[in-house]
């Protein structure tokens, strides 16, 4: 990847698109994890998606019209609240430690 600045010329996978990145929400699969990206599945792609859960990482992936599709076709979508909340509590744990200049492992010393 770092030689040529992207997937293109990877032989390591079975597929690569580097035309229409958002086009591999719609290859079938059994779970689809979309994340980073707002607003990916949106009305337009929902019809084309595949899969029987969505489970959504980050930054709302799915958008509200996109939802009532997904759910009349019997998709299971977890919301990024949901599925990304360990996340984001351990990113505050690690966040106190820092600010509190506190060795991992000590964070319950002064507590304890």
């Amino acid at each position: 990847m770092v030689k040529n600045g992207s997937f293109k010329g990877y032989e390591n996978c079975d597929k690569i698109e580097l035309k229409d990145p958002l086009s591999y929400l719609e290859e079938e699969c059994d779970y689809l994890i979309p994340a980073a990206t707002e607003k990916s599945i949106n009305r337009v792609n929902a019809v084309n998606i595949k899969c029987k859960a969505i489970f959504e990482g980050a930054n709302g992936p799915t958008t509200f019209a996109a939802e009532e599709i997904l759910l009349q076709k019997g998709i299971v979508i977890a919301p990024d609240l949901l599925v990304n909340g360990g996340g984001v509590t351990c990113s505050y744990f690690e966040w106190m430690k820092n600010i509190s200049h506190v060795a991992p492992g000590l964070m319950t010393k002064k507590f304890d």
